[in-house]
C-alpha cells in the first residue's frame, strides 16, 4: 500500500521542521510513503528546511503552490502524488508515531472515507496572550460542540475532521478541494463526501498537538476569514449552518441592535446589560479556572477578551460572508495563514 502525505506550508519556519521529526518518527514503513510539502513560495526560511530534510530523505518532496492558498495547495498535492490513501496534515500539528498506521488500520475497521482524531490545542509560547487562545480553543464555551476541538470518549462518525486520512478513491468520485475556500475548504470537502453517502469517523484513543496562533489579532484574523466563508461553504453544499455556526452572528447582531434598541426602553436596556453581564461572567469563572491551573492571574481577564475575539471575529466575518452571498460580492484571495 501507498501512502501519501499532504501538507500545505506557508512560511512555516517556526513550525516545520519540529512537523517533519514528528513524521520521521512514524512507524509506517518510510518505503510505502511519500511526502509532499506544498509551499505557497514562502518568504522566510521554510523552503530551506524542507530542501535540507529532502537531501536526506527521498521520499521527502516540495512542490510550489504560486496561488498560496490551501485548497490549491491540496490539489497540487493530490494530483502529484502516488498513493492509494491520501492523509493532509498541517504544519502546525505534532503527531504521534502510530499517526498514519492507526487511521489506516481504522479507515479499513470502519470502511471509513475519511478518519481523523482530536486535536489538544497547546499555546506557540508561554505567554499568558498564548495561553489563553489555547485553552479558547479547547473550551465548549469557545468552540461549542466542536467535537475534534473538545475531545470524544469513543470513536464516533462525524461531520467533519482535521489532517483526515481519505481513500484516494474518494477524490476519484466527489472531486477535489474547492478553489473558492480560502477557509473551511475541509468542511466543505466533507460536508460533500457525507453527500455521497460516505462515513468520516473520529478516533477517541489518539490525538495530535496543535499549536494555536500567539497573538489576538492572528486570532481574529483567522476566524474572521472561519466566518467569512461559512456562508459560502452552506451554500455550496446546499444546507444551512448548525445552531454552533450561527451563534456568533447572532451574538454579533445581538450587541449592535441590542445597544441601539436598549436606548428606547428602559427594560431593554437592563436586559440588555444583565446579557453582557452573564457572558462576562462566565468568561471571568473560566478564567478563573485557568488561572488556578496555570498559576497566572491574568487569565481571569485574558480569558474573557479571547472568547469575545473569537465569537466577534466569526460572527462578523459570517455577517460579511452573508453580505457577499446576498449581494454577489466576490470573496477576496488571500494568504493561507
Amino acid at each position: 500500500m501507498q501512502l501519501s502525505v499532504i501538507c500545505p506550508i506557508y512560511n512555516e519556519e517556526k513550525y516545520i521542521a519540529q512537523c517533519i521529526e514528528s513524521i520521521l518518527q512514524q512507524d509506517f514503513p518510510k518505503s510505502d510513503m511519500e511526502l509532499l510539502f506544498v509551499d505557497g513560495l514562502s518568504t522566510d526560511n521554510t523552503r530551506n528546511i524542507v530542501n535540507e530534510y529532502s537531501k536526506k530523505y527521498n521520499f521527502i518532496k516540495l512542490l510550489d503552490n504560486p496561488h498560496k492558498v490551501v485548497p490549491y495547495a491540496m490539489n497540487i498535492g493530490i494530483n502529484n502524488s502516488q498513493g492509494d490513501i491520501i492523509i493532509r496534515l498541517d504544519a502546525h500539528v505534532i503527531y504521534p508515531e502510530n499517526y498514519f498506521s492507526e487511521l489506516i488500520n481504522k479507515l479499513k475497521y470502519y470502511d471509513a472515507d475519511n478518519v481523523g482524531c482530536c486535536c489538544e490545542t497547546l499555546p506557540v509560547n508561554d505567554s499568558t496572550t498564548a495561553i489563553a487562545i489555547a485553552e479558547t480553543l479547547s473550551s465548549p464555551f469557545g468552540v461549542g460542540n466542536s467535537m475534534f476541538r473538545i475531545g470524544v470518549t469513543r470513536d464516533m462518525e462525524v461531520d467533519t475532521v482535521p489532517f483526515g486520512c481519505y481513500k484516494r478513491s474518494t477524490f476519484d468520485k466527489i472531486g477535489l478541494y474547492d478553489l473558492d475556500l480560502t477557509r473551511n475548504q475541509d468542511d466543505e470537502l466533507n460536508a460533500r463526501l457525507l453527500s455521497h453517502g460516505g462515513k468520516i469517523m473520529i478516533l477517541a484513543n489518539m490525538t495530535v498537538k496543535y499549536y494555536a496562533r500567539d497573538t489576538f489579532s492572528k486570532l481574529f484574523k483567522m476566524y474572521y476569514q472561519y466566518g467569512l466563508y461559512k456562508p459560502l461553504v452552506n451554500r455550496k453544499i446546499g444546507k444551512p449552518a448548525t445552531i454552533r455556526q450561527l451563534v456568533p452572528p447572532f451574538f454579533v447582531l445581538g450587541l449592535v441592535f441590542g445597544l441601539l434598541f436598549s436606548s428606547f426602553s428602559t427594560t431593554l436596556f437592563f436586559a440588555y446589560i444583565i446579557t453582557l453581564l452573564l457572558y462576562v461572567f462566565v468568561g471571568v469563572l473560566i478564567g478563573i479556572k485557568m488561572a488556578i491551573k496555570h498559576k497566572r492571574v491574568g487569565l481571569i481577564l485574558f480569558m474573557p477578551y479571547s472568547f469575545f475575539v473569537i465569537h466577534c471575529g466569526y460572527g462578523i466575518g459570517y455577517i460579511v460572508g452573508l453580505y457577499k452571498i446576498l449581494f454577489n460580492k466576490s470573496f477576496s484571495v488571500e494568504t493561507n495563514r
